[in-house]
C-alpha cells in the first residue's frame, strides 16, 4: 500500500466523483482510477460501487475508511514533526553535565539560548564523567559539558569553552583565610572535605604525594552543597574549581606550587549527524562571553 493510494482513496471517499477527486489530488483521472484499482486488488475487493450517477463506498470501503484516515493522519503528523524539528519548533535537547561543573556559569548560557530559541525544550542531567561519556557515545545525550585531566577519546569532538583554576576553599576562621595564596606543601596533614565525583582529585593527589603532602579525609559527598556546607562549618578544607564555589560565606584562595587548571568543553560525537537544535546550541556557546581567570580578582586574592 502506497501513501498516494491512501490519499486518492480519501479524496474519492469525500467527493464520490472520480473527476473531482483527481482534480483535488492533482492527477489525471486515469491515474487515480488505476491507483484505486491497485488498492482494491491489494485489499481483496471493491472499495467503491461505480454507478453512473451514484458512486458510493462499498461495505469494504466503509470498513477501510477509518483505518486509511488514521494512516493519513499519522503521515501528516510525522511530516509536521519533521518540519518542526527542522525549524527548531518543539525540539528537545538533552545535555549531560559533569556533576562538578558549576551550574551558575552554565545557566547564563542556557538563558541566552532559550531567549534565542524559545521552542526548544532543554533537559540537563548531571552525572559522573564516565557515565556522561558512555551515554553520549550511545546517543542518549546530544551534548556533554566535560572537563577532564586526560585527552578525550578520538570518537569525540570538543569545543573549549572556558578555563578555571582549582582553589582551596575554607571557612572564615580557618588559618588559610588570612593568606593571599596557599602553597601545596601547606596542605600536609590538613583535614580535607572530599568531592566524591571530582575527576581531577586523583590527578592532584598523585602530585601532592610526590611532594610528601598527605591530607586527612574527614568527609566525602557527591553533592557540592553538602561539601561546601561542611567546609563552611569548619570541618575541613576543600579543593574546588573556582566557578563551582556557590556559597558566599566560603573563603577561596589560589593554590600554587603546583596549581591546577581545567578546561570545560562542549563535547559531541565526531561524525554523527546532529539536529538543528544541537547546531544552534553550539553556535550560542561559541558566541557566549565566557569568563577567564583574568576576570577574577587579582592573583594575590580571589
Amino acid at each position: 500500500m502506497e501513501m498516494q493510494q491512501v490519499r486518492y482513496f480519501l479524496a474519492l471517499s469525500r467527493t464520490l466523483n472520480f473527476t473531482r477527486a483527481a482534480e483535488q489530488s492533482n492527477v489525471t483521472q486515469p491515474a487515480l482510477t488505476r491507483a484505486i484499482q491497485q488498492l482494491e486488488a491489494e485489499l481483496g475487493g471493491p472499495l467503491f460501487h461505480r454507478e453512473r450517477q451514484n458512486t458510493h463506498l462499498s461495505e469494504l470501503g466503509r470498513m477501510m475508511l477509518p483505518y486509511l484516515e488514521g494512516i493519513q493522519a499519522q503521515s501528516d503528523a510525522a511530516r509536521s514533526q519533521a518540519r518542526s524539528l527542522k525549524t527548531l519548533e518543539k525540539a528537545t535537547l538533552h545535555i549531560g553535565a559533569m556533576c562538578t561543573v558549576g551550574p551558575a556559569i552554565i545557566s547564563d548560557l542556557i538563558i541566552a539560548f532559550r531567549a534565542a530559541n524559545p521552542s526548544v525544550e532543554l533537559r540537563v542531567s548531571d552525572m559522573s564523567a564516565g557515565a556522561l561519556m558512555d551515554r553520549l557515545g550511545s546517543g542518549d545525550l546530544d551534548l556533554g559539558l566535560v572537563g577532564l585531566p586526560d585527552p578525550l577519546d578520538m570518537r569525540f569532538h570538543s569545543l573549549p569553552l572556558f578555563q578555571e583554576r582549582f582553589v582551596v576553599a575554607v571557612s572564615r576562621d580557618h588559618r588559610f583565610a588570612t593568606q593571599n595564596v596557599v602553597q601545596a606543601q601547606e596542605l600536609h596533614d590538613e583535614a580535607y572535605i572530599n568531592r566524591a565525583s571530582c575527576e581531577y582529585f586523583d590527578h592532584a593527589r598523585d602530585q601532592f604525594h610526590e611532594r610528601g603532602v598527605f591530607m586527612r579525609q574527614v568527609f566525602s559527598s557527591e553533592r557540592d552543597d553538602w561539601v561546601q556546607g561542611m567546609i563552611k562549618a569548619g570541618l575541613g578544607l576543600g579543593f574546588i574549581p573556582e566557578f563551582s564555589v556557590s556559597d558566599p560565606d566560603l573563603v577561596v584562595r589560589r593554590l600554587i606550587d603546583p596549581g591546577f587548571e581545567r578546561t570545560i568543553m562542549l563535547v559531541t560525537v565526531r561524525g554523527r549527524p546532529h539536529s538543528p537544535a544541537v547546531g544552534a546550541f553550539v553556535r550560542q556557546a561559541r558566541a557566549f562571553k565566557w569568563p577567564t581567570p583574568r576576570d577574577l580578582a587579582a592573583d594575590t586574592e580571589l
